[in-house]
């Protein structure tokens, strides 16, 4: 046995354990085929950084259940692994470039991508280390990067697969196009944000001279692209000038008038103009109509040749410039401001622009229907909570098709050649043979392509005969945040429904967002962030993952707060001090715990063995149901409540004795605890209980590879459960009297007990050491039938009814004095205050904060001096 600090020190306690499991080879597969598998593949962070608390929070959930079915004698995989993450990466890398004074365009693609990589491996050691400090269980021998031979592999297969069945083509649509990153973005990449705008009105002249219609944009830069204007079909109002031509406005080209379903009559003035290459919805207008595609833009949104003289401004400058001249020139009506929704890029921050462009899409609907499909059958992905299966649904049937490819150097290369004799296009897992004559798209696919894939390629398919594939996927559990739903989590149930024919995981345990103290999302730009390695180094890993493990139920939001962080080094601290008092009571020649002898039991062991029972029972049921808040305050009473403030205590009774039998069974029960508690609270606290396991008499090498608990017939004793805790609330009782009248627990006093149920005396009977022990009573009356003292402190309980005579409490003359100094100060808290609050000159200046705190305080002190003078009139009428 190891000696124990007196007071937990979680840095003393971490340094170093990590390690040791690791040289143990403690986090593999235990390799026992009869065991039934559990596989976890971790949400992989991207390389574009440090781990945010978000992460510590899926982390902590995933390794506790890990650690968990490791302990119930499952054959556990926890297997790690980092994304590349594309766009966010790429632009990390480019902004420490110009700092330098380097352009990746100048460096050549190779050059710049063996930068990222270098990027990489330094962040991929940061997070390793922080995976490290949280005492994560992973097994770094199967370690994956979504850019490694084998899921670039998986990737090539997929996209090749996908386009052989028609469902990957190229082509040309409205795509969001990021200017800054320059490279397209899929619609859950863009946040829609309310913006300051305004409707410009312009007119649009006849060709013919006979006047003009009015039409209404948020964005006139685009006016060099239009191609027509429409009306609905049948609008009377119009009626007369469809196939009609305006000019546009300091354009000159002229435009038809044309009508297409597409038009709201009852919005605006029923007039909308055609841009088919910078609007989705004029896109399918125009090509309903014929009409011709004109790109106004350039990669960078500056305008192109199209805008004449206001070709190379930025496109916010041409709109300023061209909004002036259609002023000058009369073509504006009026500038009508606006609040108004617009698209934002997730990475950069800037306006997305929507243009048309070829890029690669996947045909989403055919993979959508799998889905849904799937979601109806036994073999669907269970979602927890439940209700946002409702979110997968909605999107996989709304669902539009997905842009895939992006306009980076950072990623998966497309693996598509283009030949430069014969444009013809060729795609395949391998390059063409004569290489020479073509040419490989240069973009690359969307990080979240390959993302879709890590279920299953981490564990090694394509190839199906891998036995970790065969062995471990499905995978048993995802845990991750609910706002990627659409970007990941529905990705990667198509993917491996189509690719593997089965869901990539049996249930996703969703969690909310962690926000600060004050409900807001945590943020850079409010500088509002915490670093859970910080909190690590404050508090210690235990700690942190007991509070994100206890912050909130399942798929809801939780606050920062580090007085909650205090708390949970609080109750280490106290299982500490616990263990510590167990060890050091333990005889020299103590062994490991064993199932104790029932038949030897009082009435506070069977208590307490029962209450261990409804603990193991519960805990195991909430952990299987996710329900990780709900079983840790299942933890906290029993090892606060039931193990620290009653038994150890009652158990002092018997150490401190001269029974040297019943000193041994009390032993021997209170290891027996103590292992099971800290088995109980392994999965979420690993470093505090594997050094408190091996610091007692244990067997094995350490207490991730112990048997988690489980319930024992024999423990079960519900009449205990009842007996002792009518028991306890007669303690509790005589203890709050003591403390309402500042008797001392030393003293003797006389207590009065009347019973509702005479067959409750045998409780007290029975156990009439621990009742001499923790009531200190000087006469004690237990029965039925007790007259009740004219003057005493009462209390009430389930069974019972207690009675303390005042004279037994307190010496009357002298607590009398004390009253009469107190009636004496509250009587002039009240006057001050009262003449406080008469003065006008306060209540009409003071803030109304300030004035009713003032009224506040008086009422606080007429209630004490209330209760003061009810205390003196107790105290005299007894003399």
């Amino acid at each position: 046995m190891t000696d124990l600090a007196p007071k937990y020190n979680p840095n003393e306690v971490e340094k170093g354990r990590y390690q040791e499991w690791l040289d143990e080879d403690l986090f593999k597969p235990s390799g026992d085929k009869k065991a039934h598998p559990y596989s976890i593949v971790i949400p992989p962070p991207n390389v574009t950084g440090k781990l945010h608390l978000g992460h510590a929070w899926d982390t902590a959930i995933q390794d506790t259940l890990i650690r968990f079915k490791r302990m119930e004698g499952y054959d556990t995989l926890y297997l790690p692994g980092m994304d590349h993450a594309g766009i966010a990466t790429q632009a990390k890398v480019e902004a420490k470039l110009r700092k330098q004074g380097k352009d990746r365009h100048q460096m050549g693609r190779e050059a710049f991508v063996k930068q990222v990589w270098g990027w990489k491996d330094e962040y991929a050691n940061i997070i390793k280390g922080q995976w490290a400090k949280m005492g994560l269980s992973l097994d770094y021998s199967r370690e994956r990067f979504t850019l490694d031979k084998g899921l670039s592999k998986a990737v090539r297969k997929v996209f090749v697969q996908l386009y052989n069945e028609g469902l990957i083509y190229r082509g040309e649509y409205i795509i969001n196009w990021d200017p800054e990153l320059q490279t397209a973005l899929s619609d859950i990449e863009v946040i829609h944000k309310d913006d300051k705008g305004a409707f410009y009105h312009v007119k649009y002249p006849f060709a013919d001279g006979s006047g003009f219609v009015e039409i209404a944009t948020t964005r006139p830069e685009t006016m060099f692209g239009d191609t027509a204007v429409a009306v609905a079909p049948g609008d009377e109002r119009y009626k007369d000038i469809v196939g009609k031509e305006l000019v546009l406005p300091l354009v000159g080209r002229h435009i038809p008038i044309i009508e297409d379903q597409h038009v709201d009559p009852e919005f605006g003035t029923g007039l909308v103009k055609i841009t088919p290459a910078h609007d989705p919805n004029d896109f399918q207008v125009g090509n309903r109509h014929n009409l011709e595609r004109i790109n106004v833009m350039n990669d960078d949104g500056t305008m192109n040749e199209e805008a004449g003289k206001y070709a190379g401004m930025d496109r916010f400058e041409a709109r300023e410039a061209l909004v002036k001249d259609l002023k000058k020139e009369g073509y504006l009506i009026k500038v009508e401001p606006i609040v108004h929704s617009v698209g934002h890029s997730e990475r950069s921050g800037v306006q997305v622009e929507p243009r048309l462009s070829k890029q690669w899409f996947v045909k989403m609907k055919p993979l959508a229907e799998e889905v849904l499909k799937n979601q109806k059958t036994d073999g669907k992905v269970n979602f927890v909570p439940e209700r946002f299966e409702g979110t997968l649904n909605h999107w996989m049937e709304d669902v539009h098709d997905w842009v895939i490819s992006r306009q980076l150097w950072w990623g998966h290369r497309i693996p598509a050649w283009y030949n430069k004799k014969t444009g013809e296009t060729y795609v395949g897992e391998e390059a063409p043979k004569d290489i020479e004559n073509w040419e490989q798209d240069p973009d690359v696919l969307d990080t979240w392509f390959s993302s879709a894939l890590w279920p299953f390629s981490t564990l090694g398919w394509p190839d199906t005969d891998n036995p970790d594939f065969k062995r471990y996927f499905p995978t048993n559990t995802l845990v991750t945040g609910y706002d990627i739903i659409f970007f990941w989590v529905s990705r990667m149930i198509f993917q491996g429904l189509h690719f593997t024919k089965k869901r990539p995981f049996k249930d996703v345990v969703l969690h909310g967002l962690m926000r600060d103290e004050q409900g807001r999302k945590m943020s850079k730009s409010l500088g509002n962030g915490v670093d859970p390695m910080d909190v690590v180094d404050k508090y210690g890993a235990d700690a942190l993952r007991w509070f994100l493990l206890n912050g909130t139920a399942p798929g809801q939001d939780t606050r920062y707060d580090p007085k909650k962080l205090a708390a949970a080094w609080n109750f280490i601290n106290k299982i500490w001090n616990a263990s510590r008092f167990v060890i050091m009571n333990l005889p020299e020649d103590a062994k490991p715990a064993h199932m104790p002898d029932t038949t030897q039991f009082d009435l506070a062991d069977s208590w307490i063995f029962d209450r261990l029972n409804h603990t193991v029972s519960e805990v195991t049921r909430l952990f299987d149901e996710y329900k990780f808040g709900e079983a840790g305050r299942e933890l906290y009473n029993f090892i606060w409540n039931d193990f620290c403030d009653w038994y150890i205590e009652i158990s002092k009774v018997a150490l401190n004795g001269d029974d040297e039998e019943l000193k041994a069974r009390k032993q021997e029960n209170l290891i027996w605890i103590l292992d099971q508690i800290l088995r109980l609270m392994h999965p979420i606290m690993p470093f505090v209980t594997e050094k408190l396991w091996l610091s007692m008499p244990h067997e094995g090498k350490s207490i991730m590879t112990a048997k988690y608990p489980e319930t024992h017939a024999e423990f079960e004793n519900k009449q205990a459960d009842n007996d002792m805790a009518f028991l306890i609330e007669v303690i509790k009782a005589v203890r709050n009297i003591r403390m309402e009248v500042n008797a001392p627990m030393s003293s003797q006093i006389d207590i009065m007990i009347q019973l509702d149920d005479e067959a409750n005396k045998h409780i007290l009977d029975d156990n009439f050491e621990y009742v001499e022990n923790f009531l200190h009573p000087k006469d004690l009356q237990v029965a039925a039938d007790i007259e009740a003292p004219k003057l005493a402190k009462t209390a009430v309980i389930p069974g019972a009814q207690i009675f303390v005579p005042l004279t037994e409490l307190v010496n009357v003359d002298d607590e009398l004095k004390k009253m009469e100094k107190e009636e004496k100060r509250l009587e002039e808290e009240v006057q001050r205050a009262e003449k406080k609050l008469a003065n006008q000159g306060f209540v009409a200046h003071a803030p109304e904060a300030v004035v009713n705190k003032e009224k506040e305080k008086k009422a606080d002190y007429e209630s004490q001096l209330a209760g003061v003078r009810e205390r003196m009139k107790e105290l005299k009428e007894s003399k």
